[in-house]
């Protein structure tokens, strides 16, 4: 069977971010795929420092076996006010569930720090993903030139107890 019509799954775990991420979270936002062309001024000066990744709950997704190691994805919870800051999955994981594991943890964080709702701007490109994974689209952030020159839809996580 063809790995076309078989995407190969392998594993993947997630670990707390820590410093020496930094650069690689970086190249990770700055190598999206959803971000040329027109989106490419959004994240092309974008640095994720060690500061940031100490400051917030900040996560990698990192893949085993034939992976060796390397980060996948990771994702930032930033609780006050509860939101999801980043998330991203290397282009060449994606369509793997490693976006879907990310965000199945980001709630499990939030709901261990109390928090009920999250909420999310999204980047267009990524907005069938956030309502696959269970978002609800809660309204539009405006565009805020010139870091940020389009409108962008809002999204929010519930949380459930549990």
């Amino acid at each position: 069977m063809s790995s076309r019509t078989s995407p190969v799954r392998r594993p993947v775990t997630i670990r707390r971010a820590v410093a020496g991420d930094a650069k690689r979270l970086t190249r990770l936002v700055r190598g999206s795929g959803a971000y040329e062309g027109k989106y490419a001024s959004a994240v092309a000066g974008y640095r994720v420092g060690p500061a940031y990744i100490e400051a917030h709950r900040a996560f990698v997704a990192v893949g085993a076996d034939e992976d060796g190691g390397r980060v996948l994805g990771f994702y930032s919870l930033v609780l006050d006010p509860p939101e999801l800051d980043l998330l991203f999955v290397a282009d060449e994981a994606q369509g793997r569930g490693i976006g879907r594991l990310l965000v199945a943890h980001m709630q499990t964080e939030a709901r261990t720090a109390g928090i009920d709702r999250v909420m999310v701007v999204s980047h267009r490109p990524a907005e069938g993903f956030y309502h696959r994974v269970g978002a609800v689209r809660t309204g539009t952030a405006l565009a805020n030139p010139p870091a940020v020159p389009w409108d962008r839809p809002e999204f929010e996580f519930r949380i459930p107890p549990e």
